[in-house]
């Protein structure tokens, strides 16, 4: 079974849309006492060499707050395949949004778990000014428990997506009203979630089966269960090849490189 599983693991394509670079030569700054390992490019390329990648997102984690020198660096390195998802001031100036965007940046992340408050406070008038100014999408690190009061707000913005399934079965209900009403989720995180992952997937792609961008989340920093192979198995297994196909890069290359897929 475990030779077949490899086969199947490499059929695929992947847009990996959900991964982090942790480069030590840039700046990082310890959020709640943690700093992750070191996980470079040259890492990443090791350790998704069995995989078919054709690009991913590499998302800014709260370790590296606002610093853009470590992201435009890995952008640059891993090619055009790859873009950029970070963390900005409310004050950021629109210069370095246009800046950002001819380098590869596409998103704008909130992270309310790790930032609470302070992040929702600039939540509405950012996430619309980068897509007014440069079309970028917001994304949430958010608990599916902590939706319900900001489930309105989230359907009016533009274009969202919400990272690692919600991560709670509490709250799920929520986030598969939002799916509705055109949120997409990150299929990712699976050692960080309270519920079972095949059923949550399934229950997702049921609602609107563009809806699911698969990712690794490499290398998975403060993840409970990090990132396995048999994860994209599991995929397949849920879902069954031609959804998995649109979940493993369709979906993603659609999201992220609009008019381009």
């Amino acid at each position: 079974m475990e030779e077949l599983n490899n086969n199947q693991r490499v059929h695929f394509p992947i847009f990996d849309s959900h991964l982090h670079i942790v480069d030590p030569r840039f700046p990082l700054v310890a959020n709640q006492g943690y700093l992750p390992d070191t996980f470079t490019v040259d890492d990443y390329r090791a350790r998704t060499a069995q995989f078919q990648i054709i690009g991913g997102a590499i998302v800014s984690g709260s370790f590296q707050a606002e610093d853009q020198t470590y992201l435009l660096d890995a952008l640059q390195r891993l090619g055009p395949g790859f873009v950029g998802v970070t963390q900005l001031s409310a004050t950021v100036s629109d210069q370095e949004i246009q800046q950002l965007n001819a380098a590869g940046v596409r998103a704008v992340r909130f992270n309310v778990r790790r930032g609470g408050v302070e992040v929702l406070k600039k939540l509405e008038t950012l996430a619309r000014r980068v897509y007014d100014l440069a079309g970028w999408h917001a994304e949430l690190y958010i608990d599916s428990r902590d939706l319900a009061e900001l489930a309105p707000l989230l359907a009016s913005l533009p274009r969202v997506c919400i990272d690692h399934l919600g991560l709670s079965q509490a709250g799920f209900d929520v986030l598969l009203r939002l799916v509705e009403q055109g949120i997409y989720v990150k299929a990712t995180g699976f050692g960080r979630v309270d519920f079972a992952v095949p059923q949550a997937l399934q229950a997702i792609a049921a609602v609107n089966p563009a809806a699911l961008l698969f990712a690794t989340d490499l290398p998975c920093p403060r993840a409970p269960r990090p990132f396995l192979d048999s994860d994209v198995d599991l995929v397949i297994e849920a879902l069954g090849d031609s959804l998995a196909r649109r979940v493993f890069s369709e979906n993603a290359l659609a999201f992220y490189h609009p008019g381009h897929e």
